[in-house]
């Protein structure tokens, strides 16, 4: 059937003439059609190469340029028995730039350029290597597979801004007969000397952290003297991290993964200086990433999946003035980011807009993708087995657990009825119950549920507007009966049962002749739908459902009355369910799975088989080895940069890119922002420093010294989530106050003794001018060590 698209949203059917006159409803699919594509051979793309793949607009020119270099150093080669130029070589560069001069009229306006890609010619670079194998590597999954789109004949790239300024000389670049002999060739002995004393601290050792130490150990970094990699994940190795995560192997699953990588990359580069730590870095680690750990690194590198945590990390690096290099994936796409003190913005200066979540209602009744139904099968999966045996925990181990659920009025009945259901209506004692649990669970979920949605929203409704009810994303469901011989109803009751049996320790069972024999005896009750029964059509009508409940404490205390004292079950423990998708014999992924598919099949949505369930469901980060090598390359590359010292911003690049379509955009870092106070110009980088090792300052000589030094009157000043002083405060409070020390201050109002370890206290204050003007001032570093 022929269609014709109009736009990203329309599309029409050409011919209709078979099918009978169209009323409402369908269900469109989308099928990609394969695309052809044709390319010139090499030797004709050589003296014709068309245009190329534009990869960065602050340098258009030169993949033209490049070409003719590359050429050029093909022939050279040849006149020269297959020998790279001599790094430095002056004679050897030259002879390289006259024979692209040859080849492009623009060669002779970047002649340093070609001499500068001439003699480096020689080196292998750990950074280009993993840069262009990302690239290369998709480009034989697409031959091979026929997914994604290839690249068309020429993809030129270059990181020319790493090189030291002047260029290293001949001398500079001689080779010691050493594994660095690559990088000395293009950067120079002294630049290679810097790398091998590095102090990096890398947060994060999964696919990009592993990728990271790999390419670390090849580029010698933190070799010699006081060098010293620090690598910290609170992660242990799971199966499913084996094939994207290639330090690691089987051996390994179960151990920490900052050792086992560590471990691994010694092997690599056994003169590597490496420390591992199974610490999360955050507040409460503060006390092992004191100040003096982080005021000893050189550079920090980020390799984590999660926002809160790079906000943390580029929070504590702003604070002690440390370059950051940030990165991170998803399938194809991968992005990178340096952060480099007073010349760029940090990370938390900007960011993505937060994920949509999935509207209630839209999980509850009216789902119409396969995301929908998973989610709601992950949630129906937490609350039943995980959240409900910890709710019976505490209500028998902690005597005030009913009284605090008074804080929670919204949630209050639902958890008592269900405390009540867990303890006395359905407590099972054998495991034939804990069938008859999931029999009717499947009616409840799968068939009554759906008949009292259809009573409340018959079909054929149409809405206040005229317009079908069930239509667009409302698709109309249809209530499941169960088979035994369907082998998702079976599978949704044999998971169930055991997850049950689970919670209340009792044995299990895999026999499907068992279930069948139980599940022959059980009589379901026929269900009759209500008419008082009220259902949201959209979130604002939940909202307004539950702002108008009637007062719940009635129907509270009724439920209470039916539970047993604590006291009767002493002893007494449900096990929780601790969701854990790579364990194929805990039942977890086959609930999930077969959950999911049957509310999918009252709604006609295709359904997934386990593994894709587990992606989505186990809300995995798709890491695939060619992007996170590509990500990687190019961090390296950027840290060459910072180790050179490079000043100008147009140095730096952040990138973007997607080797599906294939897309690759490169940019300078956006500068850091300047804030005007008075004459002083100011950035998030800079700080107010003020020792107190010497004589400890009181909060009155903090206050004067602030106000002398800046003109300003000090109206509010806190450490961290902790307000030390306020003009709105009792002024018996601001008096006393005033007398205490610094220290004894923050202890006073934090309630908390300060770490030995700790050397400063950053604070915070907000000012205002003669004129009652608000002024902004960067954070106060206060020396106490």
């Amino acid at each position: 059937m022929k269609i014709k698209v109009k736009g990203p949203y329309a599309f029409t059917v050409e011919n209709t003439s078979k099918f009978s006159p169209y009323e409402i409803g369908g269900y469109v699919h989308q099928v990609k059609m394969p695309k052809k594509m044709s390319f010139k051979s090499l030797a004709d793309s050589l003296k014709n190469p068309g245009e190329f793949l534009m990869t960065d607009f602050a340098k258009i020119g030169r993949s033209e340029l490049l070409h003719a270099g590359f050429q050029a150093l093909d022939t050279f080669r040849k006149k020269h028995g297959l020998r790279y130029p001599t790094p430095g070589n002056e004679e050897h560069l030259n002879e390289v730039v006259e024979l692209a001069k040859q080849l492009s009229e623009t060669v002779a306006e970047n002649e340093d350029l070609i001499k500068a890609f001439a003699s480096g010619s020689s080196a292998v670079l750990s950074p280009m290597c993993a840069f262009l194998g990302g690239v290369v590597g998709q480009e034989v999954l697409k031959a091979a597979t026929g997914k994604f789109t290839p690249l068309h004949q020429w993809l030129y790239f270059d990181a020319i801004e790493c090189l030291p300024e002047p260029r290293p000389t001949e001398d500079m670049c001689k080779p010691l007969n050493s594994r660095d002999d690559d990088q000395i060739a293009v950067f120079g002995q002294e630049f290679v000397k810097q790398l091998k004393m590095l102090k990096m601290f890398l947060v994060g050792a999964g696919a990009i952290g592993c990728e990271m130490l790999k390419n670390w150990a090849l580029m010698g970094i933190a070799t010699e003297g006081d060098g010293m990699i620090h690598v910290t994940d609170m992660d242990t190795i799971e199966k499913s991290n084996l094939n994207r995560q290639f330090l690691f192997r089987p051996s390994d699953v179960g151990s920490s993964k900052s050792t086992a990588a560590a471990k691994a990359v010694k092997v690599m580069n056994p003169s590597l200086k490496v420390t591992s730590y199974e610490d999360k870095v955050a507040p409460e680690t503060e006390d092992t990433f004191n100040d003096d750990f982080m005021g000893s690194l050189d550079l920090v590198c980020t390799a984590l999946d999660n926002v809160e945590a790079r906000l943390y990390v580029d929070g504590r690096c702003l604070s002690y003035g440390i370059p950051m290099l940030e990165s991170g994936t998803l399938g194809t796409k991968g992005n990178t980011q340096v952060v480099v003190p007073h010349l760029t913005e940090n990370y938390g200066a900007s960011r993505d807009p937060p994920e949509k979540s999935i509207p209630i209602c839209t999980l509850k009744n009216f789902p119409n993708q396969i995301e929908h139904t998973l989610q709601w099968a992950r949630d129906w999966f937490e609350g039943t087995f995980a959240q409900d045996p910890a709710s019976v925990n505490q209500y028998l181990s902690q005597p005030d657990f009913v009284k605090k659920l008074d804080a929670t009025p919204n949630t209050k009945l639902s958890t008592l009825e269900r405390l009540n259901a867990s303890l006395v209506k359905d407590r099972p004692v054998k495991f034939e119950e804990c069938i008859v649990w999931a029999r009717h669970q499947f009616e409840e979920k799968y068939s009554n549920t759906i008949k009292q949605l259809l009573h409340n929203f018959p079909p054929g409704m149409k809405t206040s507007t005229g317009q079908p009810f069930w239509a667009g994303t409302k698709r109309q469901p249809k209530p499941l009966v169960f088979d035994m011989e369907d082998p998702e109803h079976m599978e949704f009751i044999i998971s169930a049962s055991n997850l049950r049996a689970f919670n209340y320790r009792l044995k299990g069972e895999r026999d499907v002749a068992m279930f069948r024999a139980v599940l022959s005896n059980i009589v379901v009750p026929e269900f009759v739908p209500k008419s008082n029964v009220k259902i949201a059509q959209n979130d604002k009508e939940l909202s307004e459902q539950q702002e108008d409940m009637m007062d719940v404490d009635t129907q509270a205390e009724k439920v209470i009355e039916q539970l047993p004292e604590p006291s009767s079950l002493a002893g007494y423990r449900l096990q929780e369910a601790e969701f854990e998708k790579d364990d194929d014999k805990n039942f977890h992924m086959d609930f999930i799975t077969s959950a999911s598919n049957l509310r999918a099949r009252n709604y006609e949505i295709q359904e997934v088989d386990k593994h894709k369930a587990k992606f989505i469901a186990g809300k995995i980060i798709p890491a695939i080895a060619t992007t996170t090598a590509l990500v990687t390359g190019l961090v390296c590359l950027e840290l060459y940069k910072l180790v050179g010292g490079k000043k100008d911003v147009e140095s730096y690049k952040n990138g973007f890119v997607n080797l599906a379509l294939p897309f690759f955009a490169f940019s300078e870092p956006i500068k850091v922002a300047k804030t005007k106070a008075g004459d002083w110009e100011w950035s998030v980088w800079d700080k107010i420093e003020i020792d107190g090792r010497k004589k400890p300052w009181t909060l009155e000589d903090f206050m004067k010294h602030i106000e002398k030094e800046y003109k300003v009157e000090v109206n509010m000043l806190s450490y961290g989530v902790s307000i030390l002083h306020s003009f709105f405060s009792p002024a018996a409070k601001r008096k006393q106050r005033m007398g205490m020390t610094m220290t004894d201050l923050v202890e006073h109002v934090t309630k908390k003794k300060l770490p030995e370890s700790q050397k400063t206290l950053q604070f915070e204050i907000c000012c205002v001018d003669k004129d009652d003007e608000d002024v902004e001032l960067p954070a106060v570093h206060y020396r106490i060590k």
